[in-house]
């Protein structure tokens, strides 16, 4: 390929990229929000936090992609542009997915954990700030890895209206080149190379959140040693 075309690629992988960090940072906010109000107390709550998965799970992100893009300018009067339509359909659907992790991970952590809180009188933010959180993060890591992949390849969806990322630019090399098998080859390993840098990252993130939890403290930390009882004779 010429230097043109590749410029052309690299700028469709920083679009991909951009694009994969917003919706990722939105995805994981509305995870979390909806997540936790999945195990609040409020009937109303929850069942607001349900409506808003069940949505979000039930549509196609493409669908959805089309509707913020499309429909939404025609019935406000306003319109995004790609990178933030992208955005916003990618990390409200994904965030919908995201939320089943978090509600499942605090419902995993052991109901004596609970109960403790409840005993030292904290109240219900506290008792999820300071004790189910702590221990349900690091059980979240490995899913959203997972999903954290499927999103990258889902990012690929706003090449249809437009959206000059690394599939769009990729069709576009391919066009002009005519060169279906290797420019594709070429797109193909760009995202494997993203995936697997995306899972690295996750792995160690994961590993560092759980150093030190569960471990045994350390002889004499914490407690004192306890002193031989010696018997008559020094005989112990």
């Amino acid at each position: 390929m010429t230097s043109g075309l590749w410029e052309l690629v690299l700028k469709g992988i920083w679009t991909t990229v951009q694009l994969l960090v917003f919706s990722a940072l939105l995805g994981a906010a509305v995870a979390f929000v909806v997540g936790v109000a999945r195990t609040h107390q409020s009937r109303a709550v929850r069942f607001l936090a349900a409506l808003y998965t069940t949505v979000f799970r039930g549509t196609s992100a493409l669908i959805m992609i089309f509707w913020i893009y499309f429909v939404l300018p025609l019935s406000f009067g306003w319109q995004l542009v790609p990178m933030w339509a992208g955005t916003l359909a990618l990390g409200l659907t994904y965030g919908a997915y995201g939320a089943e992790i978090v509600r499942g991970a605090i419902a995993a952590v052991d109901p004596a954990q609970r109960e403790g809180g409840i005993a030292l009188s904290f109240t219900p933010w506290q008792r999820m700030r300071l004790i189910l959180l702590p221990q349900a993060v690091p059980e979240m890591i490995p899913p959203f890895s997972n999903l954290l992949i499927e999103l990258l390849k889902g990012t690929a969806l706003v090449s249809l209206m437009g959206m000059g990322d690394l599939a769009f630019s990729g069709n576009l090399v391919r066009l002009a080149l005519q060169e279906s098998a290797e420019i594709y080859t070429y797109i193909l390993l760009i995202y494997f190379v993203i995936a697997f840098l995306l899972t690295r990252g996750m792995r160690g993130l994961e590993e560092k959140l759980k150093a030190g939890v569960g471990k045994e403290p350390r002889a004499g930390a914490g407690a004192a040693r306890q002193p031989e009882v010696t018997g008559v004779g020094g005989v112990s």
